[in-house]
């Protein structure tokens, strides 16, 4: 599968006036890079993981697949099973791209995001932190997702309380964190067990890999899922975690 390294695009909305674009130029070169699936069995059925790149993942329970905030510019998603659920984060342009959406989406695609990004999409069901739905034999939560120390402008976080969700999965026996864009917040204390958790890892938008460790230690998830990193050193993570396989 091809996967694009080439300039990244944040959209950000830092008012209900205006959007502020910032272009982080990361490589104009097209590499290659193989996608890993990872499964999970259940007491139902099997449970794939493929952490595509950035902040996409996509789900698939048995026939039924589930993305999670497909970006264009990290993978080419005309080439990607249909979506049965469309989770988005937020509205940042690279959660809430709706060229991806087009690509994965038919007739019978529901899409659940935070009430900005369904907003800005125009269809959609909205969560807000803390509420919760179920989709097929998934339990689904928005979780809170915020910055509390990296700020765009004094007193202006990157990330807005309340403005973007993480979700919080169960299905079966499992229980999926998906943290969206956030720091170490409070609001993790009251998760519960985690057996498979994704956690962002990039400055100044989420966490240092302090940060990062901390909360893993927090959330002590089975098996985590680094990702919306720029690099990643597993290897340094996993001997600061060596209770927790680092995927």
């Amino acid at each position: 599968m091809l996967i694009s390294n080439k300039i990244h695009y944040f959209r950000n909305f830092m008012s209900q006036n205006y959007k502020l674009f910032v272009n982080l130029r990361l490589s104009n070169k097209i590499s290659k890079r193989t996608i890993m699936t990872d499964t999970y069995p259940t007491t139902d059925k099997t449970l794939e993981v493929t952490y595509i790149g950035h902040a996409s993942v996509m789900f698939r329970y048995g026939d039924e697949i589930i993305h999670v905030d497909p970006y264009g510019d990290i993978a080419d998603y005309s080439g990607l099973p249909k979506a049965d659920l469309i989770l988005i984060t937020h509205h940042h342009g690279d959660h809430l791209d709706s060229f991806a959406i087009a690509d994965i989406e038919k007739p019978s695609t529901q899409i659940i995001g935070s009430p900005l990004a369904i907003r800005e999409l125009g269809r959609g069901q909205a969560l807000k932190n803390g509420e919760e739905t179920a989709w097929n034999e998934f339990r689904i939560r928005a979780t809170a997702a915020y910055n509390r120390i990296a700020m765009r402008s004094p007193g202006v976080p990157f990330h807005i309380k309340g403005e973007g969700n993480g979700y919080l999965l169960e299905v079966a026996n499992l229980r999926i964190y998906i943290a969206g864009d956030t720091e170490l917040i409070p609001e993790m204390e009251k998760l519960g067990p985690v057996d498979i958790a994704f956690l962002p890892k990039n400055l100044p938008y989420t966490m240092s890999d302090q940060m990062f460790v901390e909360t893993a230690r927090l959330i002590r998830p089975t098996y985590l899922y680094p990702y919306h990193y720029f690099e990643v050193d597993r290897e340094t993570l996993q001997k600061a975690l060596p209770a927790i396989r680092i995927r």
